[in-house]
């Protein structure tokens, strides 16, 4: 791919921060990138063909025929043993830590396809997560082995009107009844809400306890009466969130993920995972943008020589490989340092602030340095920027990412 990921061998990295070293890339994991890159060209590639056009025209394309071709990728990847790897070989993945799994997200985004992301190579919020390690063998059964081979969807319905960053402050309710649960209240910003087969739904059973005992994991199948797609949300980027609606829906005690009322302790155990995934993914994107950048400066010629030969220009595209060099040493450092046991808060939070406030930045140099053809959507650098500015926004705000450190450091 021509791109800027390090070489596909055991290296040695002497970085700072999260009181780390040295960190080796494992054999294993350097193999691990070269068949996934090859996977990518080959699979995602030859997928992508049948949306190019429409891509290269308006920036976008039909959000069912999107979802159509991921589906025939998940299918791939599960054969080819990627799409759940990082869950543990006990339930049939292959056990990938989180260093292995940061790489796995830069090397398919650093591809540059549209197709190649959310969910299509790698499990995301519609297949297995770790959270579903809290289920009951009867629960892996019904719900995350289906998941595991892509034959079942789910999503991740915790945000609400008044509960985004305040993610405690949730006001769907589920109250007792009888052998089961009552479930009242609204969700939105739901990725994959209105395609997912079955919801891993957060709800509050003791308002005065809050997260410390008060809110409840559930699996909801999305065929429950009283379950409703209420609304589709349109966003700056390619993601169509969901807004879904609970009204008198019941479900029974086998549906209780864990104990009831501490339900939060495992969303916040995916969300620390997926904040360095999206570190590792934003990676990949500054690659590619970075990639790209280069490639036009030193072929887009002005004054009757090529753009890069200028200093400004230069000083984009400098800038820019600069801080994709840090902030990538950054991510695989704390991600090492949760593989090592370390405590995640501080190491997710930081590779998500880090290396998503720097691809934000490496988005807006790459429409400078290509001009008006930046932001046509004939050359995908547009595309990319609208994705890019989102992944300061989900799975924690910078602001909360933040506070997050600052707690770490005894601040607050």
């Amino acid at each position: 791919m021509g791109s800027l990921v390090p070489s596909s061998r055991v290296e040695q990295r002497r970085v700072g921060g999260c009181g780390m070293g040295v960190i080796a890339i494992p054999e294993e994991i350097a193999q691990l990138r070269e068949s996934l890159e090859s996977f990518v060209e080959r699979e995602v590639g030859a997928a992508e063909e049948s949306i190019a056009d429409e891509l290269r025209r308006t920036g976008t394309v039909d959000h069912d025929t999107f979802v159509a071709a991921q589906r025939e990728l998940r299918k791939k990847s599960v054969a080819a043993g990627f799409y759940a790897m990082h869950m543990p070989e006990d339930v049939g993945g292959a056990g990938l830590g989180s260093l292995g799994m940061a790489i796995a997200h830069e090397v398919i985004a650093a591809s540059g396809y549209a197709l190649a992301e959310r969910g299509s190579v790698i499990a995301g919020v519609e297949g297995p997560t770790h959270m579903l390690l809290d289920l009951n063998d009867e629960q892996r059964v019904r719900y995350l082995e289906p998941l595991m081979r892509a034959e079942r969807e789910a999503c991740f319905a915790l945000s609400e009107p008044e509960a985004g960053s305040d993610a405690t402050n949730i006001h769907t309710k589920a109250r007792r009844d009888g052998d089961g649960w009552v479930i009242d209240g609204r969700k939105h910003f739901i990725t994959h809400g209105q395609y997912a087969d079955v919801i891993q739904l957060f709800a509050t059973t003791d308002a005065e306890k809050g997260a410390a005992g008060g809110i409840t994991f559930f699996m909801v199948d999305k065929d429950t009466p009283g379950v409703s797609v209420t609304s589709i949300q349109h966003t700056i980027g390619s993601d169509l969130p969901a807004e879904l609606t609970f009204e008198g829906a019941r479900v029974g005690d086998e549906q209780v993920v864990g104990e009831v009322g501490f339900g939060f302790r495992s969303a916040m155990r995916w969300i620390n995972k997926g904040r360095i995934d999206i570190g590792g993914s934003a990676i990949g994107k500054a690659t590619w943008l970075t990639d790209r950048m280069r490639d036009y400066a030193r072929e887009r010629t002005a004054f009757g020589r090529p753009i890069g030969n200028f200093q400004f220009v230069q000083q984009h595209v400098v800038d820019s490989f600069v801080e994709l060099r840090m902030a990538r040493n950054l991510v695989y450092e704390c991600a090492d340092a949760v593989d090592r046991g370390e405590d995640p808060r501080q190491a997710a939070a930081m590779a998500k602030l880090a290396a998503t406030e720097m691809v934000g930045r490496v988005a807006d140099r790459a429409i400078q340095v290509f001009g008006g053809n930046g932001i046509m959507s004939e050359l995908g650098v547009e595309r990319v920027y609208r994705d890019v500015r989102a992944m300061r926004v989900y799975e924690g705000t910078s602001e909360i990412l933040r506070e997050t450190i600052a707690k770490t450091l005894g601040l607050t």
